[in-house]
Order: structure tokens, then C-alpha cells, then sequence
């Protein structure tokens, strides 16, 4: 019995479990499974018996996941099944070879719906779903106010994590923990200025990390517990370091920081390696834009070269480290580019910025600017298929992915 649960903000909300029901005598044999037969292309899959918003939740997962819902005569793979009180689902392929036969108990049937999306990947591709996982993104509540939010990454039961009626950039979750970062232009004491803040979203305890005079943004946590931020400490905005149990209110003057850089430009977008070895961020240099690393001891910055890619920022890596997500601003025009960290082209993704990678470095989700508002949606890097969000009906932007 496999059971999820998740965090205070999102009480209780999951108790799938995935039941292994008996197994229809196999039709012809083993399932075929996807592996390299497409590659870049969708997986095409037929759903049949699923109905109302089990159907609309399988069909978000399973297209953000690398499938295309088709017909049956173009399907090859059939999932069927039903969701009258619990979901269950068959999933063969067009040979009739049999992969599972599987009931799902437990929680709303949404996430019984999700657990079947997860499995049905699993068992086509060998990797981890992704459809239980969580997002955190920032958004407009007002003329000058916008909230810390989280969510399910399909953007449904979405919860306010701050209520401050301010100004706030840069959530980003700390790798495995229940604790995220952000930036905050909070009133303390009469006085307002940019604060980091971290913020636990298990108890809502919440305390200032950086709050210099000037620009303090930024919090990524590296896995050996080091916050990179921006500050400008009254001065010019560089990339700075400190230690996750470093605190400000006690260590006012700074001491235990580490500063990765020196320049005249400002840096944004502090983003660790998943190994922690290197943090990348976008500066600039002969006045362009431009994406650099620098290793985690300190050192010179090296120049991360985007051929055809100008004007780059919001450096993302994959969670395998393979590769690196970012944007690139063409006038008031901003894509989504993927590289090699190895080096090499970048390749155009889609339109959009804010590039968060998922767990299974396969998806990303991003922000894209529209008419009157910014959406959040989500890209299969391979298929280039894009899925916005349609749970989140405000205008929201930064979103950041649970790891």
C-alpha cells in the first residue's frame, strides 16, 4: 500500500492508496513500453470510461507528462477504466498486451486520478510522475499588493502563504524542507524596504534573513545549506552567500558573508547546481546580458556562453543536472531556452520566462506575459507541449517547483 499526504497549507488532502487488483489474463504479452518508439514525439494514448473532472485531471496530467489524448484509432496505448466512487484503470497497449489493472482508494477522486497518471507514466516510461507534486508562485491581490501562494502543480487548492498586502518577488522552496524563501518590501517600523524573508509552511513561523539597507532579494538554498541572495548593502547589488542558520537580527554587520562577485553591473537570479558545486546567475558585461557561474568556494566568474540567445537571465537547472533552462528577452519579447550544462546550442522551448524545473527534469513551469494578466504554465521539454493552467484564474507569475 503506497499512501501521500501533504503539508499543513495543504491539509490532508491526499490519502490515494494504489490497490493491485487481479491481473486479466495478458492478450498477447508484455506491454510494449514507450521508451526511445517516440522519443520526441507525444505518446498517444485513448482514454475510455472516465468522465467529468477524474477525465479533465487525466487528460491535464497525461499531456503535461508527454502523452496526447487522441482516438482510439489513433492511440498506441488504452487506458480505460471508471471513477464511479473510486477510479481504477487497464492500461494495454494497441496489441492488447496487458500493463496493469489497478483501483485507487482514498482521498478525493481527483487525487485518485493523479496516482493513476503517475502510474500510467510510470510503467511507459520508467520514470516518477509528477502529478502529486507542489508549486509556489506570487500573485496580484491589489493595486501594489501581491501574496506568496501554493498549490498543487496542476494549480488547484491553492492557499495564501502571506496576507502583507505589499510588494513580494523570488519564492523559492528550500530543497526538502518545509520552508520557503522570498522577498518582502515589508514596513518594519515605520520604514519600508526589501527583506528576505523565510517562511515555514508547516507552523507559518516566519523570520527576516537579509534586511540591509538597499536591495536584499533572492534565497536559494544549496543541499550543503547556503543561502544565495542579491544585496547591495547601501552599495552596488552583487551576489552574496550565507549559511541557512545564519541570523541577521544577531550577525547584523554581516560577517559570516561570503561575497561571489565584484562588478559595477547588478546581478540577478542566484541559482545553485542540484550538487551545490556552482551557482549561476546573469550579470552583465560590455553592457549585454549575460549568464555566468561561479564555483561554491568562491572564485572568478565564468562566462556561460547562450549562442543566438541574447539578453539571458533566470539560469534553472535541471534537477539531474544535465541541463539549464532560461530566458531570454528579445525587446518586450521573452522565450524559454534549454542547453546542455556541457555546453552546446541553446534550444528555443516556447514563449515565456521564470523557468522552474520539475522533479523528473523533464517539465518546466514558467510564467507568460498575456494582454491584462501572467499566466503560469507548463512545458514537456521534449514535445514542446504547453499546458496553462487554468486552476489559477489570477495574474500570477514566479512560480517555483517542489523538489
Amino acid at each position: 500500500m503506497i499512501k501521500k499526504c501533504v503539508s499543513l497549507f495543504v491539509p490532508l488532502l491526499l490519502f490515494a492508496a494504489t490497490l493491485l487488483l487481479p491481473a486479466a489474463p495478458p492478450a498477447g504479452g508484455a506491454l510494449v513500453v514507450a521508451g526511445d518508439v517516440f522519443k520526441n514525439k507525444p505518446i498517444p494514448v485513448a482514454l475510455k470510461g472516465y468522465n467529468g473532472d477524474v477525465a479533465r485531471v487525466l487528460k491535464f496530467d497525461l499531456e503535461v507528462m508527454g502523452c496526447k489524448i487522441v482516438p482510439d484509432k489513433d492511440a498506441a496505448y488504452f487506458l480505460e477504466g471508471a471513477n464511479q466512487g473510486t477510479v481504477n484503470g487497464i492500461l494495454k497497449d494497441a496489441a492488447g498486451n496487458f500493463g496493469f489493472n489497478r483501483r485507487y482508494n482514498g482521498g478525493a477522486l481527483r487525487d485518485q486520478a493523479h496516482a493513476l497518471s503517475n502510474d500510467v507514466i510510470k510503467t511507459l516510461t520508467g520514470r516518477n510522475g509528477i502529478a502529486h507534486t507542489r508549486i509556489l508562485f506570487k500573485m496580484k491581490t491589489g493595486a501594489r499588493a501581491y501574496e506568496v501562494f501554493v498549490a498543487d502543480y496542476d494549480g488547484h487548492q491553492s492557499v495564501a502563504l502571506t496576507n502583507d498586502k505589499t510588494l513580494v518577488e523570488s519564492p523559492r522552496w528550500a530543497a526538502g524542507k518545509e520552508e520557503v524563501y522570498y522577498t518582502s518590501w515589508m514596513n518594519i517600523g515605520g520604514v519600508e524596504n526589501t527583506t528576505v524573508i523565510r517562511h515555514n509552511t508547516r507552523t507559518g513561523a516566519r523570520k527576516v534573513f537579509a534586511r540591509f539597507k538597499g536591495l536584499n532579494t533572492g534565497g536559494d538554498l544549496s543541499p550543503q545549506g547556503t543561502v544565495a541572495m542579491v544585496l547591495s548593502r547601501g552599495k552596488n547589488p552583487d551576489i552574496w552567500v550565507a549559511e541557512e542558520k545564519w541570523d541577521f537580527l544577531k550577525d547584523f554587520e554581516g560577517k559570516q558573508l561570503q561575497r561571489m562577485c565584484r562588478t559595477d553591473a547588478a546581478e540577478n537570479g542566484p541559482a545553485w547546481s542540484p550538487n551545490g558545486q556552482w551557482l549561476s546567475f546573469a550579470t552583465r558585461s560590455n553592457g549585454r546580458r549575460i549568464l555566468v557561474k561561479v564555483a561554491a568556494r568562491g572564485g572568478n566568474m565564468i562566462r556561460i556562453p547562450t549562442p543566438g540567445a541574447i539578453n539571458p537571465s533566470d539560469p534553472a537547472w535541471s534537477p539531474d543536472g544535465k541541463h539549464l533552462a532560461f530566458t531570454s528577452q528579445t525587446g518586450k519579447f521573452f522565450n524559454l531556452y534549454v542547453m546542455p550544462v556541457a555546453g552546446g546550442e541553446p534550444k528555443l522551448i516556447t514563449a515565456g520566462e521564470d523557468p522552474s524545473w520539475a522533479a523528473n527534469s523533464r517539465n518546466i513551469i514558467f510564467t507568460r506575459r498575456g494582454v491584462n494578466k501572467r499566466q503560469l504554465g507548463i512545458v514537456d521539454v521534449p514535445t514542446k507541449q504547453v499546458k496553462i493552467i487554468p486552476a489559477i484564474t489570477g495574474s500570477a507569475s514566479q512560480p517555483d517547483w517542489q523538489k
